[in-house]
């Protein structure tokens, strides 16, 4: 299992890398296929709904097929497949098209690494070995900030996403052989999706999982980029790695602190009300200048990681025999709030930029409406019980 466990982690390198990369290409998509901003939100939008719309569907598999098959054969057709699409675009129409596709492919590749988890390891340890994985994710998004922007200059953007497509096929391939199926959980219980959606402890659970990841996903993914060029004129490549470095740091800091703390709830509910402040003051500009929005930007990164212990404390209520539905159940809340969110902000920047505003008022009304969503999950979240076992 260990092959395995490394190639599903650079599996989800690659699904963090597809998931931030836009905002470093924006000006390049902008010249050589006439895409605007709105257009990037609608694209990085269908990535992180397709992603969420298949979590059901992966659930299933996970937990009838197993983690082998799931992964490798969705990530080649998809992730290398959508990549290629991505590579030879000619249309934004093109973009939303493989970003869609890219989205299907990477689905299964973090709840395939949760299943394992969740089936061979105690449940003390999901938390703590759910954020090493999203940590070393993460350095995916390290990869799609300056060391993107650079092969994107040297090489050109279609041959960089064309390597990138051999690559995610090579891994495809190396998880069908390397990745070893957990010995199925057989029970009289039964139940479905639906048994999971009939339980009231998720559901104090569910609606800020729906908002927690989003500020984070779209600011990273998108908005980062066109946000300090367009507002102060700064590099964008160095936001978007300060902004990636800080959520690597705040993966890794969420992942021990249920057991340090003694408390799932509170750590959860401590990080994401930081998290909504943040956003908040960015929405209000109290960012004066470029380094103080990147300062403001890596915190929102930073508290904004809480999703490894949110998806411990959902699966605490799920039994063993539902545990690929339970991971995937949370996951589709978790990220396709990220998607509709970016979709909508896609829309209110549009609405938003025209010459009686400032360049930056359409990008704070979208911050204000990030943080506005957190302190909505927050009320409620505040009534759920607390679990660690």
């Amino acid at each position: 299992m260990r092959a395995g466990l490394f190639l599903l982690s650079l599996a989800y390198v690659l699904s963090q890398f597809y998931r931030a990369f836009l905002a470093v290409m924006t000006d390049v998509l902008g010249a050589d296929l006439g895409a605007a901003p709105d257009d990037l939100a609608m694209a990085s939008g269908l990535w992180f709904l397709s992603f969420a719309a298949m979590q059901i569907p992966v659930g299933w598999a996970l937990d009838t097929l197993g983690p082998r098959r799931t992964a490798s054969w969705l990530l080649l057709f998809g992730g290398a497949g959508g990549a290629f699409v991505f590579a030879m675009a000619n249309t934004p129409l093109h973009l939303n098209i493989a970003m869609l596709l890219i989205g299907v492919g990477c689905a299964p590749v973090l709840m395939a690494s949760f299943f394992v988890f969740a089936r061979v390891y105690s449940a003390a340890m999901f938390a703590t070995l759910a954020s090493v994985m999203i940590g070393v994710g993460s350095l995916g998004n390290l990869a799609g900030s300056v060391p993107l922007a650079l092969a994107v200059d040297a090489f050109g953007w279609r041959e960089t996403v064309m390597v990138l497509a051999v690559i995610t096929g090579l891994i495809a391939i190396g998880l069908f052989f390397a990745i070893k199926d957990p010995e199925r959980v057989e029970s009289d219980a039964g139940g479905s999706v639906l048994t999971l959606l009939k339980m009231p402890a998720l559901w104090l659970i569910i609606p800020l999982m729906f908002v927690a990841y989003a500020p984070t996903g779209a600011i990273r993914g998108l908005w980062i980029g066109p946000y300090v060029t367009e507002v102060f004129g700064g590099n964008a490549g160095t936001a978007s790695l300060i902004m990636a470095s800080a959520m690597i740091a705040g993966t890794l800091c969420y992942g021990p602190l249920d057991r340090l703390l003694g408390t799932r709830k509170w750590a959860i509910f401590g990080g994401n009300s930081f998290g909504a402040l943040t956003c908040l003051a960015l929405g209000l500009g109290l960012a004066s200048g470029y380094w103080e929005a990147v300062l403001l930007f890596s915190l929102v990164g930073f508290f904004g990681m809480s999703f490894p212990l949110m998806m411990a404390h959902g699966r605490a209520f799920v039994p063993a025999h539902l545990a690929g539905r339970g991971v995937t159940l949370m996951n589709l809340f978790g990220i396709g709030g990220v998607g509709l969110v970016q979709m909508i902000s896609g829309r209110m920047h549009a609405s938003l930029s025209t010459d009686t505003l400032s360049p930056a008022d359409p990008y704070h009304a979208i911050f204000l409406l990030y943080g506005g969503l957190l302190v909505f999950g927050l009320a409620i979240y505040a009534f759920c019980e607390d679990r660690l076992d």
